[in-house]
């Protein structure tokens, strides 16, 4: 038990490096503009799953990467392919307040559902393996934080924070760092149109 929660902290907090590929896109986008920052993040994704190939068909054991990742990831895309991949599509569709909101809800709502079910969950969903309530709300006060401090605008901020913790805690056979971004953004663009 304890090397699991030793293990699920490590990669928790190895989602903090998710916040380099925002910081990308802000910078090269101030400097430059939004499309060559798309295509800065696009070139990430490419090295990525090119070294991706050699992890997977090649077998290769990526150097310090590795004790990151889970066994279901051996033979499969990891956890990063997907956040940089919602990463493009939030900052190519979304405002870039609502793309970064929904992606620092991602990274931030993650950990905080993570650390604050393990260490803390004692009623455990049924139906849904490895969630505790006490993560789940976890995620939803953290989400509802990140996205008041980004966007202040209550109108976006409870659909948004409740659209990242529904799709966390129910989509389990899909990637969150996807989901969620992808999920949230569009809830947040949508209500911003109407509102």
């Amino acid at each position: 038990m304890k090397k699991k929660v030793e293990f699920e902290l490590k990669r928790k907090f190895i989602h903090l490096f998710s916040l380099l590929f925002i910081g990308v896109y802000l910078l090269i986008s101030r400097y430059y503009n939004g499309q060559v920052a798309l295509l800065a993040l696009v070139f990430i994704f490419i090295c990525f799953i090119i070294i991706e190939f050699f992890r997977i068909s090649q077998k290769k054991r990526i150097p310090f990467f590795y004790i990151f990742w889970r066994k279901r990831e051996k033979n499969r895309l990891a956890g990063h392919i997907y956040f940089i991949l919602g990463a493009i599509i939030s900052f190519a569709v979304f405002d870039l307040e609502i793309a970064f909101a929904a992606l620092l809800m991602t990274t931030f709502g993650d950990l905080a559902a993570a650390i604050i079910g393990i260490f803390f969950g004692k009623h455990w969903l049924k139906n849904i393996p490895n969630t505790a309530w006490e993560g789940v709300i976890a995620e939803f006060i953290v989400d509802l934080i990140v996205c008041w401090v980004i966007l202040g605008n209550w109108i976006l901020v409870i659909p948004m924070a409740l659209a990242a913790t529904f799709v966390e805690t129910v989509f389990t056979h899909a990637d969150d760092n996807l989901a969620i971004p992808v999920f949230s953004g569009f809830v947040g663009q949508v209500l911003k149109l109407f509102f």
